[in-house]
């Protein structure tokens, strides 16, 4: 069983920025890829996120240039940066972790960009 703890969700204004983290734990295999995922009221989830155990780094391109995502070495925590937030960019934000077997999923935290 796999929990998550996100953290940095809130309220704010258009040009602002937020960092969200994510850490994980319980018991699973080596990490493949952690990453976010976000779901805007209406539509369906998209990724925006990703960092592999490499190194290597992956993001949507409406994200580029404003987010950035990072992890903390080997342990299963990662962040995202995010600035110059535009109201698009409203969405429940998922943290995720993928190993050689599974796909866990963190419950989410509120990002709301709003004047």
């Amino acid at each position: 069983h796999v929990q998550f703890v996100e953290s940095g969700g809130g309220l704010v204004q258009p040009g602002g920025s937020l960092t969200l983290s994510c850490t994980a734990s319980g018991s699973f295999a080596s990490i493949n890829d952690m990453g976010w995922y976000r779901q805007p009221p209406g539509k369906q989830r998209e990724l925006v996120a990703e960092a592999n155990s490499g190194g290597s780094t992956d993001y949507a391109d409406s994200v580029k240039g404003r987010f950035t995502i990072s992890r903390d070495g080997a342990k299963p925590t990662v962040y995202l940066q995010m600035n110059d937030l535009r109201s698009e960019d409203t969405a429940v934000y998922y943290c995720y972790l993928l190993t050689p077997l599974e796909h866990y999923w963190g419950r989410g935290t509120q990002v709301t960009v709003s004047s």
